[in-house]
This record gives structure tokens, sequence and C-alpha cells, in this order.
């Protein structure tokens, strides 16, 4: 079998690829406006956990059960024509919302039903666009363009927020939500100008393949490389634990410490300022030594992260943006390492299938974590809950720290593991 050329990326795509990625930005800023202003309104409206719960699920289910099929077809369809046709649906699905606002028909239960469809698709479009990155971007370029993307995305993130809390003070919703169709028009234009090189899979003993055959090719390939396997399990947890905080903040912050919107965006602001400069430093570092090690040391930071905002006294919205900060520095550094480890690692016409299996692990208990959020929170209390999911996050995080040094000891005393077959350098499993 003749080994794949994952060498795709020339000068040339990555002149494309910044262009295309110019245009996401714009895509960016004007969905973090648009979800807060969104979420707000429903927290406002309702004044419930368990309301606010069934949202984020209902959001999030269509995304889990569809992102493993997404990462399949990205791998045998056009990439680019994938991303067209999911992205205007989502921006027509917006529409639907502008017009229920201005006809006064919104209510939180047809909101929040509609919200599903945007799950859905969003299902197409994370795996897709992940699985371009490593075709346009140089292999020498992959790390410092990956912490450039948290770097201005996070800066979105951001200003976003702060920008919807003063436009809700006075603009009317329904006028502001008109931005999100507006910067989607924008991310379109460099899309429909701009070429994605397509994937051609060099396996001529295997002519083609069913759709069950190709998700296990990617489960077979993930397997060969253990400790993303032991990241990936620790960003299921860390996902389901911290599923509490991006649900009931908005209550939190609300209800349990009677802020405003200025409040919660000021909340917001830090933790998407912590993104901002740990993207800054990520975009600067060309390699991480000791990756595995920052890894889930930072994973351990996250938790203890999230402790600092549960036990924040009442009103004292600086300690709790104090927590978001450390959380949001983390994120970028811990992704970047990750992404760029798969991106190299992983061969170009497998990228999509270990792309979608990536989130399908990662958000696999997400569902269960969101609709139990809200009864748990009645239980307990949001803070109380905030403490316990932190204070297992640590335990969690340690236990698989040390089984995943376990292996890597075992694998640099000189263990051989089994022949790839599937085109993969066996650094792979370095």
């Amino acid at each position: 079998m003749r080994k794949i050329n994952d060498n795709l990326a020339s000068q040339q795509t990555f002149k494309s690829y910044l262009f295309l990625w110019v245009g996401q930005l714009f895509s960016i800023l004007g969905s973090s406006i648009t979800q807060f202003v969104i979420v707000w309104w429903i927290t406002i409206t309702t004044g419930s956990t368990l309301i606010l719960s069934i949202a984020s699920f209902i959001y999030i289910l269509p995304m889990t059960i569809v992102i493993p099929i997404a990462g399949v077809l990205t791998d045998k369809l056009n990439r680019k024509k994938i991303i067209v046709v999911v992205d205007s649906f989502q921006a027509f699905i917006t529409l639907i919302i502008i017009l229920l606002f201005n006809f006064e028909m919104a209510t939180p239960t047809l909101i929040i039903a509609i919200n599903g469809l945007l799950g859905l698709f969003q299902g197409f479009h994370i795996p897709t666009v992940n699985a371009v990155i490593p075709t346009m971007v140089p292999k020498d370029k992959l790390s410092r363009m990956n912490g450039v993307n948290f770097l201005f995305s996070s800066f979105l993130h951001t200003i976003g927020p702060i920008m919807a809390a003063m436009f809700l003070s006075f603009i009317p919703i329904k006028a502001i939500l008109w931005i999100d169709p507006i910067t989607f028009l924008l991310a379109l234009i460099p899309l429909l100008m701009i070429s994605i090189p397509s994937i051609k899979t060099e396996t001529p003993l295997i002519k083609k393949n069913s759709f069950i055959e190709d998700f296990k090719i990617g489960f077979r390939t993930l397997k060969l490389i253990p400790i993303i396997l032991m990241m990936l399990l620790v960003s299921m947890f860390v996902n389901f634990l911290w599923r509490p905080f991006s649900i009931l903040m908005p209550y939190f912050v609300g209800f349990d410490h009677s802020g405003s919107v200025s409040d919660l965006a000021f909340v917001l602001a830090f933790l998407n300022g912590g993104m901002l400069l740990g993207a800054f430093i990520a975009s600067f570092k060309k390699e991480w030594k000791h990756g595995t090690t920052i890894f889930f040391m930072g994973e351990f930071t996250l938790m203890l992260a999230y402790a600092i905002i549960a036990i924040s006294p009442y009103g004292l919205f600086l300690q709790m943006s104090i927590g978001a900060a450390i959380f949001g520095f983390m994120v970028p550094i811990l992704n970047t390492i990750y992404l760029t480890i798969m991106q190299i690692k992983v061969p170009a016409d497998k990228m999509g299938r270990i792309s979608s299996i990536d989130y399908a692990i990662s958000m696999a208990i997400s569902p269960i974590g969101t609709i139990i959020s809200g009864p748990l929170a009645e239980l307990f209390g949001v803070a109380n809950l905030f403490l316990y999911c932190a204070i297992i996050g640590m335990v969690i995080t340690i236990i698989l720290w040390w089984i995943a040094h376990v292996r890597i000891i075992k694998n640099n005393k000189g263990k051989e593991l089994e022949k790839i077959e599937l085109g993969i350098d066996k650094s792979l499993t370095d």
C-alpha cells in the first residue's frame, strides 16, 4: 500500500486559508453577540435553572449525535460545499428567530427548539473546518496558526459579550440579532472565492468502504495514539463537569448574586480575556516541551479555577472573574498543544474521522451533564454544584495523569506497538 501524502499544504493554500480565516472571525463575533443576547433573554424570561439546562441539552444532543457522521462525510465529500451548505442553513435559522422576535411570537420553548437545529448544523461545521486546517496550513506553521486562531477568537469572544451588554441597554433584541446574518455574509464571501484542497485516499486494496468501516478505521487510528486517547478521556470528564458552569452562569450571576447583565458581561470578559492572553502566548510558542505534563497540570488548574468561582462571596464578581480568567488562560494553551499533535500525526485523509471522534468522545456525556444540571442545581444549589464538580474534576485528572504517566514510561522502555496498517508514521505512538 502506497503511503498517503500528508504534506498537502503550501504557501498558496496558506494564503487562501488566511483569507477564509478572516471571514470566519466576523462570523465568530456575530455569533458571540447574538448567543449572549439569547441566553440572557431566556434567563431573565424564565428565571429557571431547569429551563436553562433543557435549552443547552436540546442544542448539544443533536450536535453530539451528528458529529461522528459528519466526520466520515467530511473525508468523502467536498469540504467547501459542506461548509457553505451548513453555514447557510444556520443563517436561515437565525433569520427565523429574528422574525419571531419582530412579530412578538418568540417564546422560550420555541426559541429553545429552534436552537436544536443550530446545534445540528454546527455538528457538521466543526469537524469539517478542523479537517481543512492541516490541508491548507504547512506543518511548520500549524502550532503558531493554532495559537493565533485562539488569540483572535478569544479577543472576539471577549468583546462580544461586552458589546452585547452595551447594545441591550439601548437597542431592542430584534435589532441586535441582525448582526449574525450580516457577519455570515462577510464570512461567506472569502469561502466562495477560495479553493479548498480535496483529499485522495490511496488505498487500492480497499476500493469502497462502508460507513461503519470508515468509522472503525477512525477508531483504529486513534487507538494507535494512546496518549491522545488519555487526553480525550480527560477532556470528556472536564466537559461533563464544566457543563453546569456553562449553562447556569447567567443564573448564578443574575439570581444567586443579584447581578445585572453588565456583571455577567464583566465575568465573561475576564474569562475570554484570559483566553486572549493564553492564546497570545500560544501563538508565539513554536513547540511545547513536556506537553503531556503541561496538559494534565492545566486540566487540574481548570478545576481549581472552577472552585474559586464556586466559593465567591455574595456579589464579589471580581473573585468570579479571577477564577474565570485562570480557566480561560489555560484553554488555548492546552488546545494548541493537543490540536498541533493531532494535526501533525494524523493522516490528512483520516483527519475528518479523527476530528469527529475527538469531539464525539469529548462530548459523549455532555448531554447527560446538561440535562441533569438543572435538577442538581435545584437539589444542591448552584454554588455547591459548582464546587462539587470542581473537586471531582481535580481527583479524576490526577488519576488519569498517573495512568498516562505509566503508559509513557512503558513506551519509553522500548515496548514495540503493532505495525501500523493505515499509512500512519511510527512516530504516532511516541
